[in-house]
């Protein structure tokens, strides 16, 4: 692999027009058709195989007319302190509300709070349920502004009116922290390289490797159902590992420069060998961002294909726009250890102490035994909280207290209870049963001696007389753990109807579909680490030709993500540092976040592993001994693995500051995981582990070794004979 991305190398750096000129063109061609391609609605969210997902194709089936998928709002009414909701004035405004909501062009229908039982016991609030033809992206702005004047309407009459539901959704904003982030990136690279020119490579290759991937989604959203999260995933990851793998091949040239080799051999070694590192990196975020396929959440598949694209996109403008770029940029990239006049820079060459990462590599060496137990206590220490992780998906109540989505959400839990902003759809399905109105009443009987349930109100049929659905009001809000005990109660119960009635009863709803995807993610986290870590394990056995070191590699990743678990329970679930960090209200993680976490973070840990024990493989490999190949590893690949991740945090931490909860927990827990897995295990554990298997760590049975190809990932292919005679000549000289 080596020798052909040597060639691939010096090609780009040959003919940089005709290679700049193509990615200018799909760059192009991607924006054209992000600009030209229709409006993306909101993410179909399915889980195929669920229960919940059953009862919501069949009420598709039985009640066609019900807009099943449509928008939703909730007009909630409070009363004035000391009037009711019945006082004649009050209820004359709501009436006025209610018509002014009916005459929207896209709404469905709307539940007077004065027929439909929705004013609560102590005439303090009432609501009004309005229903949409389309779902909350695919709504006009003009239904969205009508809504919000009829309630400033009947604000203006003197009541108190919130409105929740997914109405007024909104497509969320990153803010500012973003542009802070790449900032940041700007600001390491400069540092790293001594020179503006050298820094300013890697940014523009991500921006516009991130450019074709954002792009080329919005693109196709529209016709593949991609959601808004979708692209700002890509976005977030395209962006940090596209100026993590341009930095680390910008980073090598500088080094092959300092050796004495011309620009474009230099560029051609720098592709084969840091190049050769970047590609088996990706693969490893390809196959974890790809392998979340095997959740079987379609919302989850689309977002790890699309991540994983952006990264694909990424691994190939990193070997070739980089090199072409080099050409351009010509004497303007200084070699290693020589910096810009303008930034106050002499001239290369002169012998320099050992760097930071050497110094520290040999304290690690001397002290293998005492830098492991430390780094494996702290981080099992920071893991704590983890245990006490509860999962759940967000809803109004999770929402920041300055919204009207959430004061609609206490509003209503105030005047009907904590249960009445979940509450379960029962879907009975008596098309097989020989009495189907008296299924339907057994089913509503049986329901109200359960626990934990407030109101079970009467079935309602088709126009068949078939199916029927009923709704039924926990006593305790959506997310506690009373609820999901009531849920599978029902279910329950519905297997002992079946035997008695022949009428399929299933749950659904909001709550029920949480805690349908909650099970089905915590059933497929355990498969989808044996694949994803079995697959990457395959391919680092490959790459370091060792067992154990691709083996403390996936032990290290299981400490900085337990890590990282136990961090987001700390600050989104307990709250601790939650107001530094903008996080308005805490309550359950979101339930894709472990196996998300997963799969993300052990494809950048990968990287860190892959840039950095390359070095110390390649320096095994030349003849040094495993304790000094590892700190000539650190030598070569401490600082630039160390700007890397501090880069890829500042990536991740810029979306903390979105408005999308999802966002912006993902965002926090990348960038801690990344500093836990760069600055901990790869930096302290990883050397520490080495330094105590000395040459054990490079064993690889004999049989195995004849079985692998060898990939060359250390570039011994492109060594010459000067080469090695100078590389025996160190040695001895050593």
């Amino acid at each position: 692999m080596a020798t052909f991305l040597y060639k691939l190398g010096r090609l780009a750096f040959r003919r940089r027009h005709f290679v700049a000129l193509i990615w200018i063109a799909l760059l192009t061609l991607a924006g054209v058709g992000a600009a030209s391609a229709p409006a993306a609605g909101t993410t179909s969210f399915s889980i195929p195989g669920t229960e919940a997902q059953k009862a919501f194709d069949l009420l598709e089936q039985r009640f066609p007319g019900m807009s099943a998928d449509g928008a939703t709002a909730r007009v909630v009414f409070k009363a004035p302190a000391g009037q009711s909701m019945n006082d004649a004035a009050n209820k004359a405004t709501v009436e006025k509300t209610v018509a002014e909501l009916r005459s929207g062009s896209e709404v469905v229908s709307v539940a007077d709070p004065y027929t439909g039982n929705a004013v609560s016991k102590d005439g303090t609030v009432a609501y009004a349920s309005v229903k949409y033809k389309v779902s909350g992206m695919e709504l006009k702005d003009s239904s969205r502004d009508a809504l919000e004047e009829a309630g400033d309407h009947a604000q203006d009459a003197g009541l108190t009116v919130e409105i929740g539901g997914d109405a007024l959704q909104a497509t969320p904003h990153t803010g500012a922290t973003e542009i802070i982030g790449i900032g940041i990136a700007a600001v390491v690279l400069v540092i790293t390289f001594g020179s503006l020119i050298a820094a300013g490579l890697p940014l523009l290759t991500a921006i516009i490797g991130v450019g074709i991937g954002v792009a080329t989604i919005t693109a196709l959203a529209s016709a593949l159902d991609l959601g808004s999260t979708t692209s700002t995933l890509a976005l977030m990851i395209g962006l940090a590992v596209g100026i993590d793998y341009a930095l680390f091949i910008v980073s090598r040239y500088r080094a092959e420069l300092a050796e004495g080799r011309d620009r474009e051999e230099a560029a051609g070694r720098a592709t084969g060998t840091a190049g050769s590192a970047v590609v088996f990196a990706g693969l490893t975020v390809v196959i974890a961002l790809a392998g979340l396929a095997v959740v079987n959440i379609p919302m989850l598949t689309k977002m790890g294909i699309a991540a994983a694209g952006t990264v694909a996109i990424a691994v190939l403008i990193a070997l070739t726009m980089i090199p072409a770029l080099l050409g351009y940029a010509g004497k303007r990239i200084l070699p290693a250890g020589a910096k810009s006049k303008m930034l106050g820079g002499n001239k290369a060459g002169k012998a320099e102490k050992p760097n930071m990462g050497t110094r520290w590599a040999s304290f690690v060496v001397r002290r293998p035994i005492a830098v492991l137990v430390l780094g494996v206590v702290g981080l099992g220490a920071v893991a704590v909280p983890a245990a006490s992780l509860e999962l759940g998906l967000p809803d109004d109540g999770s929402q920041p207290t300055s919204t009207t989505q959430r004061r609609a959400y206490d509003t209503l839990s105030e005047g009907f209870g904590p249960g009445f902003n979940g509450p379960l759809m029962i879907v009975v399905d008596a098309k097989n049963s020989k009495d189907a109105d008296a299924a339907f009443t057994q089913v509503g009987d049986e329901i109200k001696k359960l626990k934990d349930v407030t109101t079970v109100t009467p079935a309602a049929p088709n126009k068949e007389g078939d199916t029927a659905t009923i709704t039924v009001i926990p006593g305790s809000k959506p997310s506690s753990v009373k609820t999901e005990d009531l849920v599978h109660a029902i279910r329950d119960k519905g297997a002992e109807i079946k035997a008695d009635t022949d009428a399929t009863v299933l749950v659904t709803g909001v709550t029920a579909m949480n805690i349908d995807v909650s099970q089905k993610l915590n059933d497929a986290l355990i498969p989808y680490l044996i694949l994803v870590v079995g697959l990457a394990f395959l391919l680092l056995i490959v790459v370091f030709r060792s067992i154990l070191v691709p083996l403390k590699a996936a032990l290290g990743f299981l400490l900085s993500v337990m890590a990282a678990l136990g961090a987001v329970v700390a600050v989104f679930q307990w709250g601790w540092l939650a107001g530094l960090l903008g996080v308005e209200e805490t309550g359950p993680v979101m339930s894709m976040m472990p196996i998300f976490m997963v799969g993300v973070v052990f494809g950048l840990a990968m990287d860190y592993e892959v840039f950095l024990v390359t070095r110390m493989r390649e320096a095994y490999v030349h003849g040094e001994a495993p304790s000094q190949a590892v700190v000539t590893g650190f030598k070569h690949g401490a600082r630039v693995v160390s700007a890397a991740a501090v880069i890829m945090m500042a990536v991740f931490a810029g979306f903390i500051g979105s408005s999308e909860s999802m966002i912006k927990m993902i965002g926090f827990g990348l960038a801690i995981a990344v500093f836990f897995d760069a600055f901990v295990v790869r930096m302290a554990i990883v050397p520490a582990v080495l330094a105590l298997l000395g040459k054990r760590a490079w064993w690889l049975p004999k049989w195995l070794d004849r079985a692998l190809p060898n990939v060359d990932v250390e570039g011994e292919g492109l060594r010459t004979d000067a080469d090695r005679a100078a590389r025996d000549k160190e040695l001895v000289g050593a």
